[in-house]
């Protein structure tokens, strides 16, 4: 995670430059920043989180979250990326210590407006999402959280009475990692519970198998002695039925075949 987050302020610092004086691009480096971090949790796209899927809301409006994080039991968690970029890097940049204040409390003041638009979008009012009471808002720059939060230290509350909790790179990560870790362990219950079932199924299967081949047995041998009893009548006793053939032969009867040799050994 502490290598991650310095890869993270290293780009955000090779960036700057580029995306202090365009909101929209800071917008889209957040997503993008997200996306890596979901990425590096060992959660599965598509199946434990999904990206800008868009919803609709309980007053009729199509929202579009940029994170939905699938949680067992059919929950979620939402998380919407909100970067605070250019007033930090003034204040980072800055050397006049009342400009640094200003920029200060400008950087504070865009993450608390950040805040109250994510919580006026209430996107836990999405139709067919079942989520807690609050969102995750995601600020991409860990100094740029580190330093809000040690500015104003009523900065976490204030996002909390307004149904928000921010995180930072490092924060969030611990946070996917755990509930990666939640789904792992929930996998490995139902594959104990399939397992368990197939194990049942298998044994009924076995019993039935069993079952059947005792009736198999049964059948063979019903049939060995019908076999032997069709053979006594066949070559045993007096009067038996290739006696009776073989004589009608003798007898002069006309035929262009004559029986195998053992069942004449059968006769004498």
């Amino acid at each position: 995670m502490q290598e991650l987050s310095l890869r993270l302020d290293k780009d955000a610092r090779n960036l700057t430059n580029a995306l202090k004086a365009d909101t929209k691009k800071q917008g889209s480096w957040g997503e993008m920043v997200l996306e890596r971090i979901l990425e590096e949790s060992g959660l599965v796209k598509g199946q434990e989180y999904f990206v800008q899927e868009s919803g609709q809301h309980e007053d009729g409006r199509r929202l579009r979250p940029d994170v939905v994080i699938q949680l067992p039991e059919g929950k979620h968690l939402i998380i919407d990326s909100k970067v605070s970029l250019t007033a930090y890097q003034a204040f980072v940049s800055g050397e006049d210590e009342a400009a640094k204040a200003r920029d200060l409390k400008k950087h504070i003041d865009s993450v608390k407006n950040h805040v109250k638009e994510l919580n006026e979008k209430n996107y836990t009012a999405i139709k067919g999402i079942n989520s807690p009471d609050f969102v995750l808002m995601f600020m991409p720059i860990e100094p740029a959280f580190a330093l809000a939060l040690q500015s104003d230290q009523d900065l976490f509350n204030f996002a909390w009475e307004r149904k928000i909790v921010i995180v930072s790179p490092t924060t969030l990560l611990a946070t996917l990692r755990t509930i990666e870790s939640i789904w792992r362990q929930e996998k490995q219950t139902r594959n104990a519970l399939e397992i368990a079932s197939q194990g049942g199924k298998l044994y009924d299967k076995f019993v039935g198998f069993l079952v059947d081949l005792e009736k198999i047995g049964t059948n063979l041998n019903r049939a060995s002695d019908a076999y032997q009893e069709a053979h006594k009548k066949l070559s045993s006793g007096k009067g038996n039925i290739l006696t009776q053939v073989e004589k009608m032969k003798t007898l002069g009867a006309k035929t262009s075949k004559s029986l195998p040799q053992q069942y004449l050994e059968l006769e004498d």
